[in-house]
């Protein structure tokens, strides 16, 4: 392991040999030919987010501000919910009564895989891929709590839906450079795929993710 490691560093100095000792990342323009932002209206990012998520065979409902914690308590009754993992920050009104809400306060790995299921927030939603991305922000937790449990009930507000990945990433700069945190991406069900492209589903994290939608009242 450690010749791989040193042979790789070598290897890495040897591509670097004629960049000058102070030049930074940041002294070099580096060509962007993609686009940056999408040009499409907001409804027809909203649109294509959604339709992108159900894609990767995840539940999607599309709910005011006013009617998701009723919408939260119908999806944990449907699934059979009876101890819901929650970040310790979680908005108190998203909590359905009758459910035990379990805060994450230093849990172990044990305490979260006994839960029926994680309910969460997220840092962004991106319509060109249908997927969801966690910073470890608000309402989102550490990034273990959506990893063990089965059945991930994420909220996913319209002002949180970007249109491409170049925005998403340009967003998501803070987290990572000034706070360092993990992100995860959440494309669907956890499901991969063999050599032959065969899709296997449960493979590393929740078998079922429901997406609720919130639009402004």
């Amino acid at each position: 392991m450690s010749a791989a490691r040193d042979e790789i560093l070598q290897r890495v100095r040897l591509a670097l040999r004629d960049v000058p000792q102070r030049e930074q990342p940041t002294d070099v323009a580096v060509e962007r030919g993609y686009r940056p932002t999408a040009d499409a209206s907001r409804e027809h990012v909203i649109e294509l987010f959604v339709e992108r998520v159900r894609e990767y065979k995840a539940t999607v409902r599309i709910v005011t501000a006013h009617a998701l914690p009723t919408t939260i308590a119908e999806s944990c009754a449907a699934r059979g919910v009876r101890r819901l993992l929650v970040p310790v920050d979680i908005p108190r009104e998203w909590l359905p009564a009758g459910i035990e809400a379990l805060r994450d306060t230093e849990l172990t790995y044990a305490q979260i895989d006994g839960c029926d299921g994680v309910l969460t927030g997220c840092a962004l939603g991106i319509a060109q891929t249908g997927t969801i991305v966690l910073d470890g922000g608000q309402a989102q937790g550490r990034r273990v709590l959506t990893l063990l449990p089965d059945y991930h009930l994420c909220v996913v507000r319209t002002e949180q839906i970007v249109g491409l990945v170049p925005e998403a990433v340009a967003r998501l700069v803070p987290a990572v450079c000034e706070q360092q945190r993990a992100i995860t991406f959440i494309s669907g069900p956890s499901a991969t795929s063999d050599i032959e492209l065969n899709r296997v589903e449960g493979v590393h994290g929740p078998r079922t993710l429901e997406v609720i939608v919130v639009t402004p009242d």
